[in-house]
């Protein structure tokens, strides 16, 4: 067994209970987490626990990263191009859309090197098993990012086969265009779960970054990932996915849902939030993104869907998530 131990950032160990999971009227679990919200100007609007403290964005890094392909020659369709920045739900047309991606860099389902899974999106996964199929890379959520690279690579006449390693000139790319949006350098790097470099940055990094993007001119790359964003949000995420309801029920918004509970909004006006909480569980996170949103007056048809988080007794609900303390 190691004994090797390491620090724990005080934005999980610090992190304020944000949310409590009610079951029949007594508070069963609490969830820390800590939020960011930035100005239009990149400043620190709002913080709850620690803004500061790097964390690993996981996928919420994806619309950053697929700026940084458009910035080096990255040219699909805009539906495309919210698959590259997606973890998509692994549904059909999620699927073509990544072949298709590949078939234009003529390229094939051979060249993609994420990890291969099961459809994310449970009515997907069973189809796909049903029809026979085991574990693919294609049909695993981040293989819109990963077409998009190896597109990329294609076009710069960058070897292919190694878009993966760190010191690949892609991937030093996409640390350089977190870096530049977020405002601070990169804290740390690691390997994302579908096999990709994944960079940290600080909340209000992330939080900056996303404002920056939902903010851009007309005409910018930045506004180009934004605009394919808001226009195919069903790309980014899919047909049941709490991101897709927020981006299409928030004008002017763009969104991207992170493992371990991690979330990043850009506001139209140039707002940036982004949230972890602290034990990585799912559940509290969009309870909380919703309690950010009304205290900032954000105008969104998607609260109620966000607030939806019922804690079940034999089936029926006994209780459910509620946000305290924002």
């Amino acid at each position: 067994m190691s004994t090797q131990t390491f620090r724990t950032p005080a934005v999980l160990e610090a992190a304020p209970v944000l949310a409590h999971a009610i079951r029949g009227g007594f508070v069963e679990s609490v969830h820390r987490a800590s939020v960011a919200v930035t100005a239009p100007d990149g400043s620190v609007e709002l913080e709850l626990g620690s803004a500061t403290d790097p964390i690993f964005p996981r996928s919420s890094n994806k619309p950053i990263q697929a700026l940084a392909m458009v910035r080096h020659g990255l040219d699909v369709a805009p539906h495309h191009l919210a698959l590259v920045c997606s973890s998509h739900s692994g549904e059909p047309f999620h699927l073509d859309a990544a072949r298709e991606i590949l078939d234009g860099a003529g390229l094939t389902l051979r060249d993609l090197q994420n990890t291969p899974d099961f459809p994310y999106d449970d009515a997907a996964r069973l189809d796909w098993i049903r029809a026979g199929h085991d574990k693919e890379s294609l049909a695993q959520n981040c293989s819109g990012k990963h077409a998009g690279m190896l597109a990329t690579c294609v076009i710069n006449g960058w070897d292919h086969t190694a878009y993966l390693d760190r010191d690949h000139p892609l991937q030093r790319a996409c640390d350089a265009t977190l870096a530049e949006l977020a405002g601070e350098s990169v804290a740390a790097e690691a390997v994302d779960g579908c096999g990709a470099p994944v960079m940290a940055v600080s909340l209000a990094g992330l939080a900056r970054a996303f404002g920056r993007i939902a903010s851009a001119e007309a005409g910018t790359d930045e506004a180009r990932i934004a605009d394919a964003i808001r226009s195919h949000p069903q790309y980014l995420g899919g047909t049941r996915r709490d991101v897709t309801t927020f981006i299409r029920e928030t004008p002017g918004a763009i969104a991207k849902d992170g493992a371990e509970a991690v979330y990043a909004v850009g506001l139209a006006d140039g707002r940036g939030i982004a949230l972890k909480v602290a034990d990585g569980g799912q559940r509290a996170r969009t309870v909380i993104l919703a309690a950010v949103l009304r205290r900032l007056g954000v105008e969104t048809g998607a609260l109620e869907a966000l607030e939806d988080a019922p804690i079940l007794g034999h089936g029926e609900p006994v209780g459910s998530v509620v946000a305290v303390g924002i």
